[in-house]
């Protein structure tokens, strides 16, 4: 389920298999017998790329339940081992030299602790914490804090990601009423109204419903829609950034739950902190 899982969000087997640390082949023959067990394509393939069937669309929403529930039952599990693990939800950006120093410092520093890790979509901003799946987040705000322990680590300039063929490509900058009336992407509802508003420069837009970066930067290419992205980001060559001018920086951002007195997030904290220094 968790194979399928990251070839539905990225809609691309190789970029998959990079997220799950993994070559291809295995991937491909996962996927195939998944399909055969299902009694059903789960991937429409072609030469421009894959998409979800009408029964993927349908898997997808159940394996991500189904998931999510197994990791409430490892982590609870754990608690009554009383096995010293800490679990680290991390917003799907693994492009950031920032997570590779804080996973190095941190296993440096703590060798015989299990560490897990929770990659999550950019509908929950907390990385599962306020629903008890993960123990600290890194993550990007802004997003309701309520309860919430927000530690900053960065903050980042963001651009408006273009196909490479949009006129306003070839800007060195630009401002957000420049895109006024471009279609947005939006987040499903339910979604976190601050995190949502952020992401749509600060007022209501109309576009289509995303829930993973790969499906942004898909909405931008096959629909033109307009798409922000913390600037330093690798993209493909037929997408271009361009900085906005007036668009508040993205602050990645370290969170626990306020009162969670757990050495091992304290400690989180304090090498984060050190390693988004450097």
């Amino acid at each position: 389920m968790r194979y399928f899982v990251a070839v539905a969000e990225e809609l691309h087997f190789g970029r998959a298999a990079t997220r799950l640390h993994m070559s291809q082949p295995p991937l491909s023959r996962a996927i195939k017998q998944l399909e055969a067990d299902v009694g059903a394509l789960l991937f429409a393939r072609s030469p421009a790329g894959v998409t979800l069937t009408p029964v993927g669309t349908v898997l997808l929403d159940e394996a991500r339940a189904l998931l999510d529930h197994a990791d409430r039952v490892r982590v609870r599990v754990s608690a009554a081992a009383g096995v010293a693990t800490i679990t680290i939800g991390i917003l799907g950006d693994g492009t950031d030299p920032g997570v590779a120093r804080l996973a190095a410092a941190y296993r440096r520093h703590h060798p015989g602790i299990d560490i897990r890790i929770r990659d999550t979509d950019l509908t929950d901003p907390t990385c599962g914490l306020r629903a008890g799946l993960v123990d600290v987040a890194l993550t990007r705000a802004p997003f309701d804090v309520t309860a919430l322990t927000v530690r900053a680590l960065r903050t980042d300039p963001v651009g408006v990601v273009l196909r490479a063929d949009d006129p306003l490509a070839r800007r060195d900058g630009l401002r957000l009423a420049e895109l006024s009336d471009r279609r947005w992407f939006q987040f499903p509802q339910g979604t976190d109204p601050i995190w949502q508003s952020y992401w749509n420069g600060g007022r209501p837009r109309q576009g289509p419903v995303v829930r993973a970066v790969q499906e942004c930067l898909q909405a931008v290419l096959w629909n033109g829609t307009v798409g922000l992205a913390p600037l330093g980001h690798d993209l493909p060559a037929e997408l271009a950034v361009v900085p906005l001018i007036d668009m508040p920086p993205s602050r990645v951002v370290a969170v626990w739950n306020e009162g969670d007195a757990n050495p091992l997030i304290r400690s989180f904290i304090e090498i984060a902190t050190t390693a988004y220094r450097h």
